[in-house]
């Protein structure tokens, strides 16, 4: 009779240990805008410097993570393939959501998710309206001059933010984006302190957009609803941000924390 093999517990701990590890270094990856040392993951995850090492190549061997010229490690082009497939399965369960927060709304709804320094638009459901609000799904835009955007930001730490804004700058799209670092953390700060952002024409003049953070997700997720600004007006942006919030709570339910 043969006798079951059994499972080294201590072996099955150490492997999982390994996979947080691994996930730990590309989120540090990420965090970082996608490229860095190995000296500089070390000093953001806290491991030490072998269990780095070993850790990189294994990502490196499977196109998980790649090397530069410069000696420094980066997002792999196999993340592409992954990171497509999970934005088109969130983009499919989001989307009812959306369907229904814009016909309540009247105007376009969107989700958008946190990629590095910028902000990916990974679902949409257009206004009813003939003139309304149009986002390609895919594109990526900087997170400073949008709703979506300063809402995800001002779930970070502002030492993140201060990193991020280092790496991408804060270019003007228009005369009303914040192109100062102090305006915009203060502008963070009111963010936090009321639970959601306007984007006032500081994308594209005469669009106003509310947004609010789909908090609990690791995949730091934003909620928003865009409109002429002649139809989302102050007022009626006061009568969005409850619907907003409670699309919000129903998405994070639907999405599981």
């Amino acid at each position: 009779m043969t006798t079951p093999q059994v499972a080294d517990p201590v072996a099955r701990r150490s492997g999982v240990q390994s996979v947080d590890r691994a996930f730990e270094v590309l989120e540090a990856l990420a965090d970082a805008g996608g490229i860095a040392t190995l000296s500089e993951l070390a000093g953001t995850t806290g491991l030490p410097a072998p269990t780095i090492h070993r850790l990189i190549q294994s990502l490196v061997a499977g196109g998980y993570v790649r090397r530069d010229m410069a000696h420094r490690y980066a997002l792999g082009p196999r993340l592409i393939r992954l990171g497509e497939a999970a934005g088109l399965t969130l983009g499919a369960r989001a989307t009812p959501y959306l369907r229904a927060l814009a016909q309540q709304i009247g105007e376009t709804a969107n989700l958008a998710m946190l990629e590095g320094d910028s902000v990916v638009y990974v679902a949409q459901a257009p206004s009813p309206h003939s003139m309304r609000m149009f986002t390609e799904v895919g594109r990526h835009v900087l997170p400073h001059c949008t709703g979506v955007g300063k809402a995800l930001l001002a779930e970070l730490p502002v030492a993140r933010v201060v990193e991020i804004l280092g790496r991408t700058g804060l270019p003007a799209r228009t005369e009303r984006t914040l192109t100062d670092e102090g305006a915009l953390l203060d502008e963070l700060a009111r963010i936090r302190e009321q639970g959601y952002a306007v984007d006032d024409g500081e994308q594209e003049v005469g669009v106003r957009c509310v947004a609010v953070a789909v908090t609990a997700q690791p995949a730091r997720l934003a909620l928003s609803v865009s409109g002429p600004s002649g139809r989302v007006t102050p007022e009626r942006v006061r009568e969005i941000v409850p619907v907003l919030r409670e699309a919000a709570d129903r998405l994070l339910r639907e999405l599981g924390t």
